[in-house]
Order: structure tokens, then C-alpha cells, then sequence
């Protein structure tokens, strides 16, 4: 029989642990898939109407000036995951696996009490190709990772998606974006009364090529071409899943104590008119604004009382710094070595100017913003620079580098000592081993890999698919 003094300890303290999971917000993180900083309602899109993401930023912090992590997709995600930049973390490009050893926002939310969900775009196992249901037996999967429950597909998928739940396949029928909405709020339902709060990832396959609409949501858009169409139909049904979450979220009554955050991962497409970037310069794949620069929304009405528009420089990389603080993590939930920063104090109000620059390095090219100005080269090896304001010249039409040489310079230096401390953690230093462990796969295609033998005759039936599904060109032996 344990003394009454210490029982009544193990009381208070399994009191406190309720209380403290009960202050816990519920957070969602959505990201949209190749969505450009200029296709929203609230940003005046010539044809494009988001009622959903319009009422979502009238009511809550929306982001001027957010950066993915980098210009295309697998690097942004693995941003999120770890508050990282994606050179670190073995993401090199897309199609890349992330690091086990990386330490990720799922496993410190897990650890803080929650339960943890991913839907849809995964992304971080190493496979290239048109988007499949993650395996079972992939040791690069949601769950190796700090997911609890997954439903979950390689890359991009659109209409009729076949996903994986837990390694497990299942067909569905209609939109993408909705099918994954609809599959979340189902996670969240389950667990909202219990005594963990929850932690749901939504990474859509919209509105990412091959572009496949439905008639109603393209109907609108009748008089652009045909990809441009369906990439506008995509978004709209896109958007409506964001009402139909934020419905879900007041109907469960979870709605003020939810911390909802909306982002895309990376620009535009240059193939989609009208322009996808709102008049930025570059598209995906570029270190340019419209490669980096992305919508951005937070919502947590119980905290972000009075709705705003910052210009505050942020990013990806801050996703995890940020759930960090709001959650309690333990520093080192977090590797020591980290890019991004907490923006829990801009729920309330605005900080001044951002503490720490945003860098970025990517397939060769590199940029780094540090509030105002904004350094980049798309080919730093040559030690060729560019220099831009971008508070008087967000469409970077003018090179300050001869301007304003000391800035350069300084910008310089900040990024080529980013990179060098890049480099160190590409050999692991990071790591509590001092080394990358071995057993990290190659980035790869799907379709050379025999596991999916079986699916890629299932999916060389459906017409949207096809085209993508020719095996890889092979180099010619010299």
C-alpha cells in the first residue's frame, strides 16, 4: 500500500497531466500542392473565387510574405517535418527520403500527448512518379515518423484516388481534396473527446498536374484552355473542402481551440493562365518569389482574437518551432541545428523585424531573405549574385548588388555560412551518431521498383495516369 502522502502526489500530478492535455490546442496543418501565391479570392485572382480560404483569412493571421521551404515539393515537407532546411535533412529534390534520424514535429506531438493523423501527399519515402499508396513495408512510411494513422499516397494524386491506409489499399470515388477532408475529419472525430488531443496533416494532391476537375467545379473557367481549366476546377473543389473542414470543426464544437494553418508548397505553374503567382517573377523550381513565396493562413480563434495581414517574413521552416512552443515540446524535441523560428508571438501581435534570415538551397541555386532584402544566385559555385528590396520591389525587377554593395556582401557571407553548416549536416553531424546511418535508400522510381509491379498494370488502365506511367529513360553506356 503506497503511503497516503505519495498517493496524493500521484494524484495532483495526474490531474495537472489532464489539465494541461485539456489546455492543448487541436492543430490541423493543410498544405495545398503547387498552388501559387496569387491564386486566392483575397489576393483579387482574375477568375479563380475562394470563399473558404477568404473567410479563413478575415478571421484569422494571414501571411504577405510566407516562404516554402523551397521551390518544389518533397523539400518543402521535409521543412515542415523538421524545421529544417531540406539539404539537411536528405531531401534533396523531390522524390528524396528523409532521414530517420531526423528528429519531426509528428514525434514531438506524439510525445506531447497527442494523436497524430497524415492524409494524403506523403512524399518523403524516396519514390519518384505519379502518386501510389505507400506500402506496409515502406521503413520510410507516415509511421516510421510519429504518425499514428495514416491514409497516405506517394505524390500527387486527383480523382478516384487509390490510397493506402496503413499499408492497406482502398479505392475511393470523387475529388481528391475532398475524399481526404472527408477522411480526417472522420480521425478527428474519433479522438476529439478522448483525452489526446489531436494533430491532423492534410497534404493535398491540388492543384498538382495531371490537372483533372470535376464538370461543375470547371464549369466557370470555360473560356481558358483545357489544363487551365482543370487546374482552376481542382482548386475550387479544394476550397470547398476547407469550408467543409472549418464546418466540421464548429460542428464538433473544437472549432476555437483549434490551431488551423494553411500553406502551399511552393509557386505556381508557368503553364496556367491567368498567372498563378500574382505577378511575381519566377514559378516553381525557382528561387525567385514565384517559386517561394506562398498563401499562408493561421486560425485559432480562442487565441488570434483580432483578425490581421502581416508582412512579417515566415516560412515552413517555422511550422515546427512554432507547434513546438504552443504544445510545450522540450527543446530538444527539435535537433539543436535548425533554420526556422517560433511565430507564437505574432498570434497576439506583431514583432518588428524577423531575428533570424530565411535561407534557402536547392538543386544548385541558393537565396537568402532576411526581412527587407533578399540575396539570391541561381549559380553560386560562379559567385554570381542578385540583390533585391523586396518592400519597394516585391516583382525583383532591379539588382541592388552594385547599389548596395555592403548589403550584398553581408548576405553573402550569411549564406555561404548557411551552406557550409549545410554541408556539415549532410555527413551527420547533426545527428547523436555523427553520421548519416547507413540503409537510407536512393531517390527512385516506382515503377522500376518490384513491389509496385503489380500496380502499375492497374494503373496503366485509367486514362489520367497513362501517359506518366513510360518506364524512365535509360542513359546510353559511352
Amino acid at each position: 500500500m503506497k503511503p497516503l502522502f505519495s498517493l496524493a502526489v500521484c494524484l495532483c500530478a495526474t490531474v495537472a497531466n489532464s489539465i494541461a492535455a485539456a489546455d492543448k490546442p487541436h492543430i490541423v496543418l493543410v498544405m495545398a500542392d503547387d498552388m501559387g501565391w496569387g491564386q486566392t479570392g483575397y489576393y483579387d485572382h482574375p477568375v479563380l473565387k475562394t470563399p473558404n480560404l477568404d473567410a479563413m483569412a478575415a478571421n484569422g493571421l494571414r501571411f504577405d510574405r510566407f516562404y516554402a521551404g523551397a521551390p518544389n515539393c518533397s523539400p518543402t515537407r521535409a521543412s515542415v517535418m523538421t524545421g529544417r532546411s531540406n539539404d539537411r535533412t536528405g531531401v534533396l529534390n523531390h522524390g528524396y527520403a528523409l532521414h530517420r534520424q531526423e528528429r519531426t514535429v509528428a514525434q514531438a506531438l506524439r510525445d506531447a500527448g497527442y494523436v497524430t493523423g497524415h492524409f494524403g501527399k506523403w512524399h518523403l519515402n524516396g519514390l519518384r512518379g505519379p502518386g501510389v499508396p505507400v506500402l506496409a513495408s515502406d521503413d520510410h512510411n507516415p509511421g516510421e515518423f510519429g504518425f499514428d494513422e495514416w491514409l497516405s499516397v506517394t505524390n500527387f494524386f486527383d480523382r478516384n484516388p487509390i490510397l493506402s491506409r496503413m499499408g492497406e489499399f482502398e479505392e475511393f470515388e470523387g475529388d481528391s481534396s475532398e475524399i481526404v477532408v472527408a477522411e480526417a475529419m472522420k480521425f478527428i472525430d474519433r479522438h476529439r473527446e478522448g483525452d489526446r488531443p489531436t494533430f491532423t496533416v492534410i497534404w493535398y494532391g491540388t492543384p498538382h498536374s495531371p490537372f483533372v476537375a470535376g464538370e461543375d467545379d470547371k464549369s466557370a473557367f470555360a473560356d481558358l484552355d483545357k489544363g487551365s481549366a482543370n487546374h482552376y476546377g481542382e482548386l475550387v473543389a479544394m476550397d470547398r473542402s476547407i469550408g467543409t473542414l472549418r464546418a466540421g470543426l464548429r460542428e464538433y464544437g473544437i472549432e476555437d481551440n483549434t490551431l488551423f494553418w494553411f500553406c502551399s508548397d511552393n509557386g505556381g505553374l508557368p503553364e496556367v493562365k491567368p498567372d498563378s503567382v500574382g505577378g511575381l517573377r519566377g514559378h516553381k523550381g525557382s528561387v525567385f518569389e514565384g517559386g517561394l513565396r506562398v498563401p499562408a493562413i493561421i486560425e485559432w480563434p480562442s487565441v488570434i482574437t483580432e483578425p490581421r495581414i502581416t508582412s512579417y517574413p515566415a516560412a515552413t521552416l517555422d511550422i515546427f518551432p512554432t507547434l513546438a512552443e504552443v504544445v510545450g515540446a522540450p527543446d530538444d524535441a527539435l535537433l539543436a541545428v535548425r533554420d526556422g523560428l517560433s511565430l507564437r508571438p505574432m498570434f497576439t501581435h506583431e514583432i518588428g523585424p524577423r531575428e533570424k534570415p530565411i535561407p534557402f538551397r536547392h538543386q544548385g541555386r541558393a537565396a537568402i531573405v532576411d526581412n527587407r532584402y533578399k540575396l539570391l544566385s541561381e549559380k553560386p559555385e560562379k559567385g554570381e549574385y542578385q540583390l533585391y528590396d523586396l518592400e519597394a520591389d516585391p516583382k525583383e525587377t532591379t539588382d541592388l548588388s552594385t547599389e548596395k554593395p555592403e548589403v550584398a556582401a553581408r548576405l553573402q557571407k550569411e549564406l555561404e555560412t548557411f551552406s557550409a553548416s549545410v554541408d556539415a549536416s549532410q555527413t551527420g553531424a547533426d545527428y547523436p551518431e555523427g553520421k548519416v546511418n547507413p540503409g537510407e535508400p536512393p531517390s527512385r522510381n516506382w515503377m522500376e521498383t518490384p513491389e509496385y509491379a503489380p500496380f502499375l498494370d492497374e494503373l496503366q488502365k485509367r486514362p489520367e495516369y497513362a501517359p506518366r506511367l513510360k518506364p524512365a529513360k535509360k542513359k546510353a553506356k559511352k
